[in-house]
This record gives structure tokens, sequence and C-alpha cells, in this order.
């Protein structure tokens, strides 16, 4: 069973895509004719050059708008393609979840004629600029230390990448792990957690002594006092990152 036919049951509702987001991933795409999204979920970010979806999980696959490009069930290190398939290759928030992340560069770059975009995030700056798994949530920490992949050996798989930071707006559409960081009160929400894996594969019992203690700060105020600053902020850099490749 693919990981995300027990987790991404809420995509389609909590997992819509952000304007400014997709505007930084098209940008960062180019003028090419066609795209392949791998590990395309729901098909958020998808642009209108886009020709097939790479999806192992059939229950995210189910989910997808009428109209969306055509989606096959595979995984990020078999694409079901030939070489040079199409100009540009997408794997976005995704590479976290391979079983092999350097089978799966390997292939984007075989499928990708032109360009591969990778959007990932780097955990060095996660742990450290997100007060969530900084402050409440270390075990979630703990967790994706197990599972991401630095950014610099993602550059070194690709043959060489250039890093795009990515600032997450503070009323950010995409309800990712970040997203929420100048609207904290929305971690409380089980619904909203469901649609992060970071906050759903630790279990509920792992993460309950935080999100107690997090409600507890927010009940006094005293969150509000501690993060005064984010409050004048409207983006913010939590590590999130857009790798770019050329062939």
């Amino acid at each position: 069973m693919a990981t995300y036919d027990t987790l991404g049951a809420t995509y389609a509702r909590t997992r819509r895509p952000d304007p400014r987001i997709a505007a930084q991933i098209h940008a960062a795409l180019g003028n090419v004719t066609d795209v392949i999204n791998v590990g395309a979920g729901t098909g958020s970010y998808e642009p209108a050059r886009t020709v097939l979806a790479v999806e192992p999980s059939k229950v995210m696959v189910a989910q997808r708008p009428a109209g969306s490009a055509p989606a096959v069930q595979a995984v990020a290190e078999h694409l079901p393609v030939r070489d040079d398939a199409a100009d540009a290759v997408m794997a976005l928030l995704t590479v976290h979840h391979w079983t092999d992340p350097a089978a799966g560069i390997a292939e984007l770059r075989r499928v990708a004629r032109r360009r591969v975009v990778v959007l990932t995030w780097d955990q060095r700056v996660f742990r450290e600029r997100f007060w969530l798994v900084k402050e409440y949530l270390p075990e979630a920490a703990a967790f994706d230390d197990t599972r991401a992949v630095p950014t610099e050996r993602l550059a070194e798989l690709l043959g060489g990448a250039r890093q795009e930071p990515v600032p997450v707006p503070h009323d950010c559409a995409d309800g990712f792990a970040a997203a929420y960081w100048r609207r904290p009160h929305a971690y409380l929400d089980p619904r909203v957690r469901a649609g992060i894996s970071l906050l759903t594969q630790p279990g509920e019992t792992a993460l309950a002594p935080g999100l107690a203690r997090l409600s507890d700060d927010l009940a006094a105020g005293r969150w509000h006092t501690r993060h005064a600053e984010l409050l004048t902020r409207e983006t913010f850099d939590v590590g999130y990152r857009l790798l770019v490749a050329d062939h």
C-alpha cells in the first residue's frame, strides 16, 4: 500500500495550490513545451503543459480534478516512460517519501530533455526557524531527520542545480507543514494535521503533549508574546527550496 493511500484522503480539501508559490514553480519550469509531474498527488501546481502525472497512491489519483493530465500509478524509482519523454520533469514535496532518492532523481534526469524542478526543504533551516517543531514538537523534527534529503545532496544527484528560497505567505492556501506559521491555532485542528505527513506519521500519541502545550500557550497569550515579530511579517523563509537543474 502506498503511504498516501492512508494519509492522503483529505488532500483535495487541505492542500490547495497557493497562487504565489505556483507562480514561482511555473517560472522555474520556464518556457518548456511539456511537463511530467512525478509524485503528483492530487495535481496541485501542475501547469497546463502537463502531459502525464505519476503517482503511486490510488487514493490521491482519485482526488485529481476533472480535466487534469492523465495519471499513471507508479513510483519515481521506476518511471514507466521512455528516455527524454518531456521537456521538463517536476517533483514537488515528494522526494522524502521515496524509498531510494538517488534512483528517483536518476529517473527524473533520464526522462527530462531540458530541465528538472524539485521542491523540497532544508531540514537544518526548518528545524532552526520553525517554532512548531523547535518549541513544541521535537518528535516531529526527529521524524523528519530520518527522511529529509539534504538539499546539497539533491543538487549533487541532479548533476548541479541552483537553489531558490520559497518564502511561505502568511495566508498560504496550501496546507503543508509550515503553511500556518502565522496561524498557530490551525495546528490544533485534526483536519489540518491530517493533510500534513509530518504531523500524522509520528502518531497522535507522540504529538499530544506538545499540542497540549501549544493550546495552553495560545490560550494564555504566551505564544503571541513570544512570537510578536512573526505577526508583522507577510512571508517567512522556513527552509523550503526549489532546485532547478538544466541538462
